[in-house]
């Protein structure tokens, strides 16, 4: 019934004038234009959404690659130190993206109930919050760091590069307020300016990393520790840019001093709220610690290879995160509207986009794999692991078109425990005791790993959507 209003991203009409209306739409994206997203077509609204979210995911993508890009030419300890610590970085993104959702669902409900002083207030409270997390993280981070390089199995060599963790660690704070930040601005339906925001961090990134790793003119020589230096400072400068755009007046959400009074019912409602999102990410995320220490066994080869094979579908998988995101503000504001159908249309809308994209870079991933691979590492032992890590996830991308939209779909309508529940389910109690199984019990080596990622992420998006049809997740109040 909604088809013909929905078939086109942009919601134009057929006819020779939609490509001319599609890249109006496209401009009025970027430029973040003012639009109601709890009416009119859906087609338009996910596309104005979506455009400047997957912008945004796009350039952290790029960023991701490119880091491991130069890292790569350090050899490959330099690159298994990336690894690891990455394994332990994605626990303060999990704390970060926690209270992203409790941010983004809170804020995306008040916009839509047409609240701006409360979505103003929900937002202070969520930043007093991760300034709270992020100094416990960088004190415990700063001292522990040669130690859980150690537990994680790291060698000598990698366990030498210590300091790379301890900055990394150390700087949390950068990390947590850019995503918490940006997830507010995402839940107002103000995705230009967390675009913005990310490219601004990751382009000084971009620039800062090569000359800080490599000791290029007039700055030093840091090896690995210069990429986490470069991490740092661009994402630092893209946090204290977003604090700016929160505080100027005219914004979708206008945060002023008096937001920051503390606010203790408010305060715990919060917690409640990002404390479920953050166990929810931290049981999903911090399974990848479980692979990794399988990984590790076979050596820095297969460790560096499944390094480089990971940045690489991150590279494709950001961008459809974008459209994740697009699909929780469709679904929080459509609910504070008092509008559930509106929000499960957009799910399934936003679902098919996604299909359609992941399908190709399925493909491509598929049987681009080692030229593509070629790029990051001459080694042929690292390079035959991250073929194979390309090759399998990425036969499993068309089950993660809709496991990433409905999974999102579900905390933007504040339902944080459903996906809670199916991460325990499908990453610890499924994934890494399949990890194990065919790794080392049937043999088959780091590839025992790359499958049981394709088969664990395949069962959430079919458990997924098996929930996701029974529409508990409309009744939930935030």
């Amino acid at each position: 019934m909604h088809d013909s209003q929905d078939a086109a991203l942009a919601g134009a009409p057929a006819g020779a004038d939609r490509p001319q209306r599609t890249w109006d739409a496209v401009k009025d994206a970027i430029r973040g234009t003012h639009h109601d997203y709890t009416d009119g077509p859906i087609g338009r609204a996910i596309f104005l959404l979506a455009v400047p979210m997957v912008l945004e995911t796009v350039m952290e993508s790029v960023f991701a690659v490119v880091d491991v890009f130069f890292v790569s030419r350090l050899g490959a300890d330099a690159v298994a130190t990336v690894g690891l610590t990455e394994s332990m970085m994605v626990l303060v993104y999990s704390l970060a993206m926690g209270l992203g959702i409790g941010a983004t669902a809170t804020v995306a409900r008040r916009i839509g109930e047409r609240d701006a002083e409360g979505a103003a207030h929900a937002a202070a409270q969520a930043l007093l919050l991760g300034l709270i997390v992020s100094v416990v993280l960088g004190v415990l981070g700063v001292v522990l760091a040669p130690t859980l390089l150690r537990v994680m199995g790291g060698s000598p060599a990698v366990i030498a590069n210590a300091a790379f963790m301890q900055v990394m660690l150390g700087g949390n704070a950068t990390v947590l307020l850019l995503f918490l930040i940006n997830a507010i601005f995402r839940g107002a339906g103000d995705a230009a300016i967390a675009m913005r925001v990310l490219w601004l961090a990751n382009w000084i990134n971009i620039v800062l990393g090569p000359l800080l790793i490599f000791g290029i003119g007039p700055f030093p020589e840091l090896g690995v520790v210069g990429a986490a230096v470069a991490t740092n400072i661009g994402r630092g400068t893209g946090a204290l840019y977003a604090i700016s755009r929160l505080f100027r007046p005219g914004a979708r959400v206008h945060v002023a001093r008096r937001h920051f009074a503390f606010d203790p019912a408010l305060m715990w409602q919060m917690v409640r709220l990002s404390g479920s999102g953050t166990l929810q990410i931290l049981i999903g995320t911090a399974s990848w610690i479980g692979l990794i220490r399988v990984i590790s066994s076979f050596g820095s080869a297969a460790l560096a290879g499944y390094t480089i094979g990971m940045r690489v579908i991150i590279f494709a998988l950001l961008p459809s995160w974008g459209l994740s995101n697009a699909a929780a503000t469709m679904v929080g504001q459509a609910l504070g509207a008092g509008k559930p159908e509106r929000a499960e249309r957009a799910v399934w809308l936003a679902a098919r986009y996604n299909l359609v994209f992941l399908g190709i870079v399925g493909l491509l991933f598929v049987f681009l794999a080692r030229g593509i691979v070629s790029l990051f590492t001459t080694e042929l032992a690292v390079a035959s692991y991250a073929v194979d890590c390309l090759r399998i996830v990425a036969l499993g991308f068309l089950f993660y078109a809709y496991g990433m939209v409905i999974t999102s779909s579900f905390n933007g309508a504040g339902d944080t425990w459903t996906p809670t529940w199916l991460n325990l389910v499908v990453f610890w109690m499924w994934e890494i005791p399949l990890a194990y199984a065919l790794a080392v019990a049937l043999d088959m080596g780091p590839r025992g790993v790359f499958v049981s990622i394709t088969v664990a992420y395949s069962t959430l998006a079919v458990l997924s959507a098996w929930l996701f049809t029974k529409g508990r997740w409309k009744t939930r109040r935030v």
